[in-house]
């Protein structure tokens, strides 16, 4: 039983964890990821649509919702003011059909 319930705990974290929902943190040493908002699509390596209910928050693939506590989040996110010091670079879609990664080797950055 106690091995059963273990198990399951293990699956629920798992499952959760998928889900993009982000939490932006006011300290970059607060943050998982650093992100920098570029002016251009093509700059970016993820384009992400802001889903406005969590349950359409996607698994990786650029669909976040932003929640308003930092212990409702997978991922915290610090928004830096230069490329440079960023670890992944997006631009905000305004088509959930448009959302995903262009560059797919960065997508380890936000499981």
């Amino acid at each position: 039983m106690k091995n059963l319930l273990i198990l399951a705990m293990m699956l629920l974290t798992c499952i959760e964890v998928s889900a993009q929902k982000v939490f932006t943190v006011s300290r970059e040493s607060y943050a998982d990821v650093k992100v920098f908002v570029v002016d251009r699509e093509s700059y970016a390596d993820l384009l992400v649509y802001k889903v406005d209910r969590e349950s359409y928050a996607g698994k990786n693939d650029g669909k976040w919702f932003f929640v308003d506590r930092e212990s409702y989040a997978q991922k915290k996110i610090y928004f830096v003011d230069r490329e440079s010091y960023a670890d992944l670079k997006i631009y905000f879609v305004n088509r959930e059909s448009y959302a995903g990664w262009r560059n797919s080797a960065k997508k380890s950055l936000m499981y």
